[in-house]
């Protein structure tokens, strides 16, 4: 396959990319005048290719089960998990309904670009079908999308008493990542708790660890201090995530500055999910109303690797949602003040590089010579008119192949003063 007259992200002029089976094979201007015998030609015209999007948090077990056993009223994420316990307990799914909705959800972000997601799976529950059902997904879609499976005890690793057993047992089945969700365990201490055994069984099995960390607006809420120092002091801050730290947006400016010192030297990454907490935060609020975002540009300015996420895509936590991380980082970038002309151009790396860092693929992701053929084609020729309009993906190529390909919407003006340009 040759792709002719690529714009690439970040680069200026027009490029060649040549591509033999799954790889590829040369990165050349189109000024080089060297003859690339290719049937398979596309001609982009100008169109940008980048690296596949990666969705870096995402709860494939929950999705498109929103309304059921009901919808949830105060819009809250404590609300959310009490919704989810009801519908364990009402709705008897089969292994087979969790893959099912598991697959209709990634039909809709492959559609949109993405090939590399990480999903949190519950398994506070005995039975961790949905774990299994994941990790059958996780086999059958491995020839289109990358999936990393994060062990979520959702309900709290101490709110039951065998909650240890069931993570550890988690892991041992293969999940890739260590999860916890210490702002929801009943006391302060069993939250560091939970943070502590999560990096000691990381350390136990060659795990990466995603924390979702200070869901809550309460500048109380400081899980993150210790997530961070653990890791530090472990020397695993590339292998852990913190997802949310929504309470950092609470904190006071001087203690802020004091956790920098520690973020910075952890190199832990952070996942924001600007659609999610927007509609999730805040809900106890009265005027005004906190955003519910934690400090992405300051974090981004000092260095710190941050990515965005959906989160949901229709459960208890987040009513809508359709895969599409473009619209995320749209919100996003208005929630975070981050409007200016650099923020907006790189904006695409909060769901390309900077997501890849985070799960730990950057070495092999990337539109290079010797690299898997994995990137998109996005309708546009500029970063800024990327994020702008929105620009929908044209192609996905996976392996060299063409996984998916979408035409640009066509619109016919039928007003003279238009129609006469």
């Amino acid at each position: 396959m040759l792709l002719k007259n690529a714009k690439l992200y970040g680069q200026e002029g027009r490029w060649n990319i040549e591509i033999e089976k799954d790889q590829i094979k040369t990165i050349t201007p189109v000024t080089n005048t060297r003859e690339m015998s290719n049937e398979n030609v596309i001609d982009l015209n100008g169109k940008m290719v980048l690296p596949p999007y990666v969705e870096p948090h995402i709860h494939l077990d929950y999705a498109l089960t929103v309304g059921t056993p009901r919808w949830n009223q105060s819009g809250s994420v404590f609300e959310g998990i009490e919704i989810w316990s009801e519908r364990k307990k009402l709705v008897n799914e089969t292994k087979e309904d969790i893959k099912n909705r598991a697959l209709s959800a990634m039909k809709m972000q492959m559609k949109h670009g993405i090939q590399h997601v990480r999903t949190h799976v519950d398994v506070s529950e005995p039975t961790l079908k949905g774990l299994e059902a994941l990790l059958e997904v996780k086999e059958e879609i491995k020839p289109w999308m990358d999936l990393q499976i994060v062990a979520l005890p959702q309900e709290g690793l101490y709110t039951q008493s065998i909650g240890e057993e069931l993570l550890e047992k988690a892991l041992e089945m293969g999940a890739d990542v260590v999860g916890g969700i210490p702002h929801y365990e009943l006391t302060r201490e069993d939250g560091v708790r939970s943070v502590i055994k999560a990096l000691e069984l990381a350390n136990k099995y060659g795990k990466l660890v995603d924390i979702h960390c200070d869901e809550i607006d309460d500048e109380q809420s400081r899980y993150l201090e210790v997530l961070a120092a653990e890791a530090l002091k472990l020397g695993i801050g590339d292998r852990v995530t913190a997802s949310h730290t929504t309470a950092m947006a609470s904190y006071n400016d001087a203690y802020t500055y004091k956790l920098f010192q520690t973020l910075k030297k952890s190199n832990i990454h952070f996942v924001a999910l600007p659609k999610a907490n927007l509609h999730l935060q805040g809900r106890f609020d009265g005027y005004p109303k906190r955003r519910g975002l934690t400090r992405v540009k300051e974090l981004l300015e000092s260095g710190v690797n941050v990515c965005f996420g959906l989160d949901s895509i229709m459960d208890p936590w987040y009513p809508l949602g359709d895969g599409n991380l473009m619209h995320v980082v749209e919100i996003g970038l208005h929630a975070c003040h981050m409007t200016s002309y650099n923020d907006i151009v790189t904006a695409l790396e909060l769901i390309t590089t900077n997501g890849a860092k985070a799960l730990g693929i950057e070495v092999e992701y990337g539109v290079e010579e010797g690299n898997k053929a994995n990137l998109i084609v996005i309708n546009t020729d500029s970063e800024y008119e990327a994020i702008r309009c929105q620009s929908p993906v044209l192609y996905s190529i996976r392996n060299g192949e063409i996984i998916v390909e979408t035409k640009p919407a066509e619109t016919t003006m039928n007003v003279p003063i238009f129609t006469s340009e």
